[in-house]
Parts: structure tokens; C-alpha cells; sequence
């Protein structure tokens, strides 16, 4: 069995080449990091859980029409997605005041928008990932309007379908984060949703209770970080109860058969 080539390794995933020319393997580690990885730690069976969460995501807005870099889940920390060019900038969509946004504009946590707000931040982790403009992003390169426009449209299209499928298992999406990428076939080029949709880059709470069931819980120390992942899959319909003893055995990452 040939190891397989790492392309990448990131706070939470690893990237390796994957089986067919414009293909990547993303494996899914238990890693957490918050604060720009000044607050790291592990959480068990994470990788496992986002995995899962991902592709059902990402299955369910490619069938809606809405392009994803997702191919198939391979394993169970592993899926098969599309090779493309990241392009330089998370987009934040909010439709409930939360984190940074309350903190900056003093805006109490949990206020419900007036309309859903979208907000573009710099990849950049030696410059903490900075709030920026569209003319810091046309100014400096760092997308074309064209690409602009589809990754706002793309957004915009992406929180209408989450809203409602959350919605209709009692949670309420308050914000989240989007990475895209651009696809190449021949001399066409496209947008594509690319990374992973999951309570890594989710704000989710209870309709109720508003009971946090995302990151936040490590973020804040709040404790039962991996209950509240499994909480998310079970109500997704996608973690029946026999395999919670999977996700506690899968381990590291496997080679190529």
C-alpha cells in the first residue's frame, strides 16, 4: 500500500492528493482550535461527526443546485471532493447578532437581524483573519467582481436552504462561514462552495431552549463540546446509535488501498 502525498495541513483538516487527476482526499482531524489558535485542544470523535455533517450538507445543496467542491464521503474521517484554487476570503453570513458582531457594534447577543448581513474576512492567520471591504477585495486582487457577485449569490442561496432544513429540526442558524474556490475544466473557470459546512463554522441553537450546540462551547469552556456535534448529527437523521462507538474507534489517517 503506497502512502498517500499531503498537500496541506490546516487547523482541522489535512489535505492529500487524491486517486484521480483534480481530485483531493479531505481528512477530518479532532483537533480544535478557537481564537486564531491561541486556545487549542482535541475533541473526541469531531473529525468523525464533522465529516458526517459535511457531506450531508453538501450533498443536500448540490442537489438544490448550488456548486460544491463535495464529491463522496470516502471513510469515516475521509471524503473525496474536487481539487480547486481557494479563493483568499471567509464570507460570513449572519441572521442573529453573535461573537464579533455583538462585540463590535454592541449589538446584545441573540438580536434577530433585520436582514440577513454578509461579511468578507482575509484568510490570513498572522493578521488574525481582518474584517474587510469588496473594494479591499477588487483593490488588492483578491477576487474579480464576477467572482464577487457568484460567492454573495452563492452565499445568500446557501443560508436559505440551511435556514429552513435547521429550522425543521429545531435549530436556528445564526451565523456561519463560507470558504469558495475556483474550479477549473478546460478554459472554463466557476465558483464552488468548498471546505466543510459544520458546528466548526456554524453558529446552531435551540429554537427553545437556545441551547448552544456549535464551537462556541469550546470556544467558552462550556463543556459536553462533543454531545452537542452528536446532537446535531442524531437530529440531521444522520448518527443512528450504533454508531456512536465508531466515531469513538476511528482513528488517524489511512493509507491509500
Amino acid at each position: 500500500m503506497a502512502r498517500r502525498r499531503q498537500l496541506y495541513e490546516g487547523k482541522a483538516k489535512v489535505l492529500f492528493e487524491g486517486p484521480e487527476p483534480g481530485t483531493v482526499v479531505q481528512y477530518f482531524k479532532d483537533d480544535a482550535t478557537a481564537f486564531n489558535n491561541e486556545k487549542q485542544g482535541v475533541i473526541t470523535g469531531k473529525g468523525v461527526l464533522n465529516n458526517r455533517i459535511s457531506e450531508h450538507l453538501m450533498t443536500g445543496l448540490n442537489g438544490v443546485g448550488v456548486p460544491t467542491h463535495f464529491i463522496r464521503r470516502l471513510n469515516m474521517r475521509e471524503q473525496l471532493v474536487r481539487d480547486v484554487e481557494i479563493v483568499p476570503i471567509e464570507v460570513v453570513v449572519r441572521n442573529v447578532a453573535a461573537g464579533s458582531l455583538s462585540r463590535r457594534l454592541g449589538i446584545p447577543e441573540g438580536t434577530i437581524l433585520p436582514r440577513a448581513i454578509v461579511e468578507y474576512y482575509l484568510k490570513s492567520d498572522e493578521l488574525n483573519d481582518p474584517l474587510i471591504t469588496e473594494e479591499h477585495i477588487l483593490a488588492f486582487g483578491w477576487a474579480s467582481q464576477q467572482d464577487l457577485d457568484d460567492m454573495v449569490q452563492l452565499a445568500v442561496r446557501t443560508n436559505d436552504f440551511l435556514s429552513g432544513l435547521f429550522q425543521g429540526i429545531g435549530l436556528k442558524l445564526v451565523d456561519f462561514k463560507l470558504e469558495f474556490g475556483r474550479q477549473y475544466e478546460d478554459e472554463h473557470m466557476r465558483i464552488v462552495l468548498a471546505d466543510e459546512i459544520s458546528p466548526d463554522s456554524c453558529r446552531l441553537w435551540d429554537m427553545t431552549t437556545n441551547e448552544k450546540l456549535d464551537k462556541d462551547r469550546f470556544r467558552r469552556d462550556m463543556g459536553d463540546v462533543e454531545d452537542a456535534y452528536r446532537e446535531v448529527a442524531r437530529r440531521l437523521g444522520i448518527l443512528p446509535e450504533s454508531d456512536v462507538q465508531d466515531i469513538q474507534d476511528a482513528q488517524g489517517p489511512r493509507e491509500v488501498r
